[in-house]
């Protein structure tokens, strides 16, 4: 009996439906799992103590949610403000670095001469703690809200150059010789042949740039933040209150996982070989 189109198409659908219960039950089981250790871990500390019982941490969620969009400065500011403020310093730090970084990486992955020029440049530089660049920045710029930007901006910019010549260098041939074969112009081998050719290496550069970027942030913040996620945790740690300091994990954790399957989508521009 030949199995039809329609047939095939239900059948596909019918086993991704599957897999994707069992994905979420395997993640309600394991969310389950880690609660369960956690209360363990943590009982006989509901009556004091500094470790955070899951559900003084979920009563304090509850609170800080509810509380979210107060803005009464500077005492009274509600998380949603802290984040805002975290993700506006991450989209322009990584963006400025993006548009240096690929063009660049472009550049350097065709061309050997420049490449070695400046790779013992990249290479000594690269190594270097994003925050290592703060006292820099704040030498230089003098102003706290532009040094995070900056410490950003140096945290993503050698990921995204690295991995974008890594793409470059992993195209084949082949596909320039065609194109030079057609006699296409430099602007048409670039965007239309090397670009393409290169996006996977590309988008694995910022998704990795992007999650970088937001662990420095919360770390640049504690100390020139005068507003952001970094100068929440800082600020609840001061004042002990650690079940706050869950909270903010918990936020910073759902904000990095949406901020990696925002870029992950750019997988979809490249093209089926």
């Amino acid at each position: 009996m030949t199995t039809t189109p329609r047939a095939l198409q239900h059948r596909a659908r019918r086993e991704r439906t599957v897999f994707q219960l069992k994905s979420a039950g395997g993640m309600v089981l394991f969310a389950a799992s880690f609660i369960a250790i956690w209360h363990v871990a943590t009982a006989g500390y509901e009556d004091g103590g500094l470790a955070p019982t899951p559900l003084a941490s979920g009563q304090r969620l509850i609170e800080v949610l509810s509380s979210a969009f107060v803005h009464n400065p500077p005492n009274e500011v509600g998380i949603v403000f802290h984040l805002a403020a975290s993700l506006q310093r991450v989209v322009l730090g990584f963006g400025m670095a993006a548009l240096v970084a690929i063009p660049l990486g472009l550049l350097l992955g065709t061309s050997r001469v420049i490449h070695d020029a400046l790779d013992p440049v990249i290479q000594v530089l690269r190594p270097v703690s994003p925050l290592a660049w703060l006292p820099l920045g704040l030498a230089l710029l003098r102003d706290s809200q532009a040094t995070a930007i900056f410490v950003i901006f140096m945290a993503s910019l050698w990921i995204i150059l690295v991995n974008t010549i890594d793409g470059v260098r992993r195209v084949n041939p082949l596909y320039l010789d065609l194109a030079r074969t057609l006699e296409a112009t430099t602007a048409n081998r670039v965007l239309r042949v090397l670009l393409p050719a290169a996006l996977p290496g590309v988008v694995t550069g910022l998704r990795t740039a992007l999650s970088t970027a937001w662990l420095v942030i919360v770390a640049a913040e504690m100390i020139v933040g005068d507003r952001g996620m970094g100068t929440f945790v800082w600020t609840e740690w001061n004042a002990m209150n650690i079940n706050s300091m869950v909270v903010a994990i918990l936020v910073i954790g759902v904000t990095g996982l949406v901020l990696d399957r925002s870029i992950a989508q750019l997988h979809r521009l490249i093209p089926a070989n």
